[in-house]
């Protein structure tokens, strides 16, 4: 279990690592073909703001020799703001006083009419964390509802139990994106005082539930503001390390969510620049070519224009983030606020007027299988 190589370590100790690397230690990672923590740690350090434009053109080639000139749309539809937790960052908190509202399948029915029209076959399915109301049973009863519509379809909820996810993938869930949100042990529950989220533990045990599973995909991130963003990072990589090599047949995708405004909820304390921001996503990228790295619509459109180029392989586009926000029926409260308005087909006129072309959907588990279908012939397996 991850959590076994995690508390080998502390926050400050992996503070004190990344803060004092120097250009020399920037330079030999910038020369390595495979790069470990110690690497890792030059690349997010301060000594690595210098070398933006050699970590910006490295990320460049490494991206399009695995991903090519292609950008991968997806979009999230929220089917509840209902939430047992209280998190101090988030509009759909337990302690504030909103309007609560759990699509009906009617309702769930019109957002899907909704973004189909936007031409979407990827779907984000996303809630807030409510096990009484919005478990199992309901995403089950949606995935039912949805999957004749799209060809895959992902989540963004509550953990839940390796069963659990167990009885999602045979309804079609292909991927499930779960964020630590900090690293940070003891002032994780600062953030998390009430509700299942404030276990710390049962969190960080997710990836690994979702890698006994079998899931096709794992989404990994730290929510950017609350603690050093530095330190997260190298964690959060040290989790994508470790899944890696132990639940290797997975794919893998990291996100990078800054705090945006929340209703009630103050400025985040730890500021990322978008310069650095551009720095962390290079790093993830020298560091592991194959991953999957996803912008969301936090960004602002001149930012996201001008770093679609820098590794990012997969981007959000024309997102509502309340119940019932494509219909616009509901008028339910946004959990945060979102910076790029801009129309699907406004962002994928963007991504081709950088060169790139836009994907509506991920693979998909007959895809998948169609892909890995072998033929035998004289004794040799070769691709149909």
């Amino acid at each position: 279990m991850f959590k076994d190589i995690f508390n080998q370590y502390n926050w400050e100790s992996i503070r004190d690592l990344i803060y004092p690397k120097t250009s020399l230690d920037v330079e030999r990672a910038l020369t390595k073909k495979s790069l470990d923590m110690d690497d890792f740690a030059a690349l997010v350090s301060p000594a690595a703001n210098e070398y933006l434009e050699n970590l910006a053109g490295k990320s460049h080639q490494l991206t399009q020799k695995r991903f090519g000139k292609t950008m991968q749309m997806y979009i999230p539809m929220y089917l509840s703001n209902e939430c047992q937790n209280i998190c101090t960052y988030c509009g759909f908190s337990l302690d504030n006083k909103i309007l609560r509202t759990t699509l009906s399948d009617e309702q769930i029915l019109k957002e899907v009419e909704v973004i189909k029209s936007l031409g979407y076959d990827h779907i984000l399915l996303v809630s807030g964390e409510a096990n009484r109301t919005v478990g199992t049973d309901y995403f089950i009863h949606a995935i039912r509802l949805i999957k004749p519509y799209f060809s895959n379809i992902s989540m963004e909820v509550q953990p839940l139990d390796e069963d659990e996810y167990k009885l999602l993938m045979a309804e079609g869930l292909y991927a499930v994106l779960v964020y630590q949100e900090t690293y940070h042990k003891e002032n994780y529950k600062d953030y998390h005082p009430k509700g299942k989220k404030s276990n710390f533990k049962y969190r960080l045990d997710t990836p690994d539930r979702l890698g006994k599973a079998g899931v096709h995909k794992i989404g990994l991130g730290t929510l950017i503001g609350l603690e050093d963003w530095r330190t997260d990072a190298w964690f959060c990589a040290l989790h994508l390390n470790y899944l890696r090599k132990t639940y290797w047949q997975t794919k893998y995708s990291v996100s990078f969510p800054r705090l945006r405004p929340a209703v009630g909820y103050p400025d985040p304390k730890h500021i990322m620049s978008d310069k650095e921001l551009v720095q962390l996503i290079c790093a993830y990228r020298l560091f592991d070519e194959n991953l999957e790295l996803s912008l969301s619509t936090r960004e602002t459109p001149e930012f996201r224009n001008n770093v679609i180029k820098l590794g990012i392989t997969s981007i959000s586009a024309g997102s509502k983030t309340d119940p019932g926000g494509y219909a616009g029926t509901l008028h339910a409260l946004e959990q945060f606020e979102i910076s790029d308005d801009r129309s699907p087909n406004e962002i994928a006129d963007m991504i081709q007027s950088n060169g790139y072309e836009s994907v509506w959907k991920d693979w998909f588990v007959s895809d998948i299988s169609q892909q890995l279908a072998v033929n035998s012939i004289d004794g040799s397996m070769i691709k149909k």
